[in-house]
């Protein structure tokens, strides 16, 4: 059996991966976002990202298969990251109150050189948001570690989703599945 390293020092995704997969390693990966093209689209973003930080921790391992990830926030034409201090997250909770957004989770399996790449999109409706509540979520420090600086498991920020959880969460646990059984019927993942 290869072993399966997940390349995310993510407490949210260990915990998705946990759903589908047993037995994993985590090894955070070390890639540098910023070769990444900022301004692609976002679906070509997250899937450069991750394939880039799945490829990273890839290099010199035979026997194993490398998930990387990737998780980001469009709202119109712009990505929302993490946020890089506490003022800039209260200006992505501003903009996205009482609006929609899109959520893009880039997802890469490399096993035996090869890199299998997708990406899952979700459609999310905020709450509309008061100053108190995105004051008094700042200080919980939620945000700062997360796309678009907020977490659905949160509570109190989401109205109505349309598509994947848990790919809003981190991981499209739906579409990482699809992702392993191709990888097992190819023999990839044995």
């Amino acid at each position: 059996m290869k072993t399966v390293i997940l390349a995310s020092a993510s407490p949210r995704r260990k915990e998705l991966l946990k759903e589908i997969i047993n037995d994993f390693t985590v090894l955070p990966s070390d890639f540098d976002e910023s070769s990444v093209n900022a301004y692609l689209p976002p679906r070509k973003l997250v899937k450069e990202l991750a394939k880039g930080k799945a490829l990273t921790v890839a290099k010199g391992c035979q026997e194993c298969v490398v998930l990387g990830s990737d998780t980001v926030v469009a709202f119109g034409k712009r990505v929302l990251g993490k946020p890089q201090d506490k003022e800039e997250a209260r200006e992505m909770l501003r903009l996205l109150s009482g609006r929609k957004h899109a959520v893009y989770t880039g997802v890469c399996f490399v096993a035996e050189g090869k890199a299998f790449v997708a990406a899952a999109k979700t459609s999310v409706v905020f709450e509309k948001l008061t100053e108190e509540f995105i004051e008094a979520y700042i200080e919980s420090g939620s945000p700062m570690d997360k796309a678009g600086a907020y977490g659905i498991q949160d509570g109190g920020l989401v109205k109505k989703i349309h598509g994947s959880y848990s790919n809003v969460v981190g991981l499209p646990v739906e579409l990482c599945k699809k992702m392993l059984t191709k990888l097992q019927r190819k023999g990839l993942l044995t």
